[in-house]
């Protein structure tokens, strides 16, 4: 499991996927959660404005499991 650190109350799925280093840009964020399942703790979403807290458990298929932290 890895760990993302945030500095802020929370994150947007599509920065996250950018911080992860899933996506190299943020455009391309639309376009990966249509190809790619996303689950947010236990739940699958696609929405690239989904607000992730510290605590939130990312799980992305073919990338990993990703758990927010504060930094």
């Amino acid at each position: 499991m890895k760990e993302i650190g945030i500095s802020t109350e929370y994150i947007a799925l599509g920065q996250f996927l950018k911080l992860s280093d899933c996506i190299d840009t943020g455009g391309a964020a639309k376009f990966f959660l249509q190809e790619n399942e996303v689950v947010v703790n236990g739940e699958p979403d696609n929405r690239r404005g989904r607000k992730l807290y510290v605590g939130d458990k990312v799980d992305i298929k073919g990338h990993g499991v990703f758990t927010i932290v504060k930094r």
